[in-house]
């Protein structure tokens, strides 16, 4: 599914100023690559469970995620950043 727009927290925005330089770069290329298709197996998207059931997440590498909800058909917002810590942040 084609993402068209993508909202992005104020909390997200400034935990993504905080990863370093590499990491800014790879998830910019992820971001490229979820906007063409959210589903993309490059990403490794799924839905989480429990408490954040209402969330997604996709991989920027092995450590680093980007946690999202869908909003409306191919609109999301980003909410957070960063590594698993991110999961006990909402």
């Amino acid at each position: 599914m084609q993402i068209k727009k993508i909202l992005y927290a104020s909390h997200f925005e400034k935990a993504f100023r905080k990863l370093p330089t590499e990491i800014k770069k790879l998830a910019i290329t992820k971001e490229r690559i979820f906007r063409e298709n959210c589903f993309d197996e490059r990403l490794r998207t799924h839905k989480l469970k429990g408490e954040l059931q209402d969330y997604w997440d996709f991989s920027i590498n092995y450590s680093y995620r980007v946690l999202f909800k869908f909003h409306r058909e191919h609109e999301v917002g980003f909410i957070d950043v960063g590594d698993h810590e991110i999961y006990k942040k909402i």
